[in-house]
């Protein structure tokens, strides 16, 4: 229990307070209805996160407008979804009143599927593109950004996270490769416009000093011209811009900052380490640090890739086994000013009540991921995303549509 203790102290974020420093971080699982509301596989989702008594919980990136989605069965936050998000938060408040509940909105920009849905870009990248989108439609998702975030106070939220990581419309303004020549290109004051402007309109439309607001973001995408680049056509790394993006936004009012990296749809091993090669871990650890480094002590940093760890039953290499899991690499990086806090991905969909279980020493008891990677596949197929490893419906339909559709032929989101 004395490797625990730091995990299971409080946080505060802003003027909230996280019962412990567990983070189930958002995992789009696409099984809305088809208005975008919850649907009851949405609501079991959840009602076991909130039992494992996370400090705070993520919920999963809801698409601030219908137009442009990802997924097809995305969650969707206007305000013709509002008394569905408002019935599903207080039945989640009912579960569990301790966590903080955080409402991830995004844009999915580029990698909208344009099967169902618009795709748009703000410069055509390779094997992505789409529709190059004006100065006056980048205004119009401003203000629908700034809708949902009331949308969420109102339903009852305790925040927002408006996403600037994995390859979404937030981290493509901020590209170094974002170098065309309009309002929101080029140097990076205009590059960082689109975040900062969110956030200034937030802090003014929602008038609640106890309203939560802050940001995931990828530091270093790993592909020329990526975020934490030296430059448009080059994937050197170079944190200047990251770095001053997060000082931005804690100046406007960002309470946390939850680290990432990666772009799923073209660095995957980046965002979340592979199991037969998990090294990347380490890198999200030296990002954490800048971060942590680079805001005031009040700002939360949430650290990720730690779902890779595990009970210690990993692949990592030189280590010992009792100093390579979840539990030791989370406290010893809290206890070292690494971050504040850890962020469980995969690890959520495994066994969502691994906070409360390790709080009361079943540890034994815990399903731990093995980074299978399955229920990526589910989110690539556009099907309902859960575990296979451990759940037998999600195991059966795995095994379903493989039968019917063949397998895999390639790994990104």
């Amino acid at each position: 229990m004395k490797e625990k203790q730091l995990l299971f102290t409080e946080l505060k974020i802003g003027s909230r307070t996280a019962v412990n420093r567990i983070a189930l971080n958002s995992m789009e699982c696409n099984d809305a209805d088809s208005e975008g509301n919850p649907s009851e596989l949405t609501y079991k989702r959840y009602r076991k996160a909130f039992e494992g008594n996370a400090g705070v919980i993520f919920i999963e990136a809801i698409s601030v407008l219908d137009e442009s989605r990802g997924r097809l069965n995305q969650l969707i936050g206007t305000t013709a979804n509002q008394k569905a998000l408002t019935d599903f938060i207080k039945e989640m408040k009912k579960v569990n009143k301790k966590p903080l509940l955080l409402i991830q909105l995004t844009h999915s920009g580029e990698l909208s599927d344009p099967v169902f849905s618009r795709r748009i870009c703000v410069k055509p990248l390779p094997g992505l593109g789409g529709d190059l989108i004006t100065e006056e439609e980048v205004e119009t998702i401003i203000d629908k950004f700034v809708l949902s975030a009331k949308v969420a106070h109102d339903s009852g939220a305790d925040g927002v996270d408006v996403k600037l990581c994995h390859g979404y419309l937030g981290s493509q303004f901020l590209r170094p490769y974002n170098d065309r020549k309009w309002k929101y290109g080029g140097p990076w004051k205009n590059r960082a416009r689109f975040a900062y402007e969110i956030y200034e309109r937030i802090s003014r439309e929602i008038n609640d000093p106890d309203f939560i607001v802050g940001s995931k973001i990828s530091v270093w995408e790993g592909f020329p011209g990526g975020m934490g680049t030296a430059g448009p056509d080059t994937p050197v790394m170079d944190l200047a811009e990251p770095l001053d993006l997060v000082k931005g936004l804690e100046e406007r009012g960002g309470k946390y900052i939850l680290q990432s990296a990666g772009s799923p749809s073209i660095t995957l091993a980046l965002t979340q380490p592979d199991r037969n090669i998990p090294d990347y871990a380490y890198l999200h650890m030296t990002f954490q640090k800048a971060v942590k480094k680079a805001v005031k002590p009040e700002t939360a940093v949430i650290g990720s890739a730690y779902t890779i760890f595990r009970n210690g039953n990993n692949k990592f290499l030189a280590v010992n086994r009792r100093e390579s899991s979840l539990v030791y690499w989370g406290n010893k990086n809290i206890r070292d000013g690494v971050c504040d806090m850890i962020a469980i991905g995969r690890q959520s969909l495994a066994d969502s009540l691994l906070p409360a279980k390790l709080e009361a020493g079943r540890e034994d008891e815990i399903h731990w991921c093995t980074a299978c990677d399955n229920c990526v596949e589910f989110l690539i197929r556009q099907r309902p995303v859960g575990c296979a490893t451990y759940y037998k419906e999600y195991a059966s339909e795995l095994k379903e549509i493989r039968r019917k559709e063949g397998l895999l032929k390639e790994k990104h989101t």
